[in-house]
C-alpha cells in the first residue's frame, strides 16, 4: 500500500454562511452537498458526481474571535499526527487545535507554518476508497512572506523535494514534489494579501466560462483570467463570504489580457508573471 504521507488528501471550506456557500459552489462547480452533521456541529460534504471531494463547516466562533476569516483549508496526510504536531512546534510553527480524534474517521490537528499559513494534519482511521479530491484540485500554491524559510519547514515536516523550474519560467517560485508528483509551488505573497495562505486551484473545463459563473453567483474575480507559460489558464476568485480559491483549465473563452477588477474591499492578487508553471 503506497503511503500518502505528505500529500494533500482533503479540502474543507470554513464559512460564515453554509447555505449561501452550498448555493455558490453548486452554481460554479456543479457540486451537490450531503449533510453529515453531528449534534453541535453542522457539517456537509461537497459531492462531485458520486464522490465526496471536500467538506463544508461553519467558521468556529473561537476562530472568528481571533480574526480568522472564511477560507479553504487543506488536509495533509501524515503517518503520525501527534508526532507531526510536535514537529510543527519544533520547526517554529503553531498548533491551533491539538491532535484530536473523530472516532472511526480520523485523527487531526490544525496547525500553521512559521509564517502563519494554516493547514491540517490528518491520518484516516479507516481506508478511504474515495479519492476524488485529487482530480478536482489541480495545483496547491503557498503564498508566503519568506519562501526559503517556508521551504525549510515543509521539507523537514513532510519530506517534500524540490522540482526543477520549467524552462523559460519567470518568478515561478519553488515547485514542490510530494509522493513523486509535482503538486504545487511556494511563491512570494503579493503585498495586497493581508496574510500568508495556501491557495487551492480547482480544475474546470473553461476558466473564462467559470469566471463568468463565479461573478453571476455573487463571487469576485481577484486576478485574471490569465494564461500561464505552460499554456493553461488560471483565475483567482473569492466566494461571496470572502474565501479565496483559484480555477485552472487548459483553455479559456476569454482573450489574453482579460482582467476584471475585484469588488471594493477585496484584495487583488499579484501579476501574471507569478504563474509560470
Amino acid at each position: 500500500m503506497v503511503s500518502s504521507h505528505g500529500r494533500f488528501v482533503w479540502y474543507e471550506l470554513m464559512t460564515t454562511d453554509m447555505p449561501a456557500a452550498k448555493t455558490f459552489y453548486a452554481k460554479l462547480m456543479s457540486w451537490s452537498t450531503q449533510d453529515v452533521s453531528v449534534p453541535g456541529m453542522p457539517y456537509a460534504l461537497f459531492i462531485a458526481g458520486k464522490s465526496s471531494i471536500g467538506g463544508l463547516m461553519k467558521l468556529p466562533p473561537a476562530a472568528g474571535q481571533i480574526g480568522a476569516t472564511p477560507r479553504w483549508v487543506g488536509y495533509v496526510a501524515v503517518d503520525d499526527v501527534d508526532a507531526a504536531a510536535m514537529r510543527v512546534k519544533q520547526l517554529g510553527g503553531a498548533v491551533y487545535v491539538e491532535p484530536t480524534e473523530i472516532p472511526g474517521i480520523s485523527r487531526f490537528a490544525v496547525v500553521a507554518d512559521p509564517q502563519m499559513a494554516t493547514f491540517v494534519l490528518v491520518k484516516w482511521l479507516r481506508p478511504r476508497t474515495d479519492q476524488a479530491a485529487a482530480p478536482n484540485v489541480g495545483w496547491h500554491e503557498l503564498l508566503t512572506t519568506d519562501s526559503d524559510k517556508a521551504w525549510t519547514f515543509y521539507a523537514a515536516l513532510f519530506g517534500w523535494q524540490k522540482a526543477e523550474v520549467v524552462a523559460g519560467a519567470t518568478d515561478a517560485g519553488q515547485r514542490i514534489i510530494a509522493g513523486g508528483q509535482t503538486i504545487g509551488a511556494i511563491v512570494a505573497k503579493p503585498a495586497t494579501l493581508p496574510v500568508p495562505l495556501w491557495l487551492y486551484y480547482f480544475n474546470v473545463d473553461d476558466v473564462g466560462a467559470a469566471a463568468k459563473r463565479a461573478q453571476a453567483a455573487g463571487g469576485a474575480l481577484l486576478n485574471g483570467p490569465l494564461q500561464v507559460s505552460a499554456g493553461g489558464w488560471i483565475v483567482e476568485c473569492a466566494d461571496p463570504q470572502g474565501a479565496m480559491f483559484a480555477l485552472v483549465s487548459e483553455r479559456s473563452s476569454h482573450a489574453v489580457g482579460y482582467f476584471e477588477r475585484a469588488s471594493p474591499g477585496v484584495p487583488s492578487g499579484g501579476s501574471a508573471k507569478r504563474w509560470s508553471w
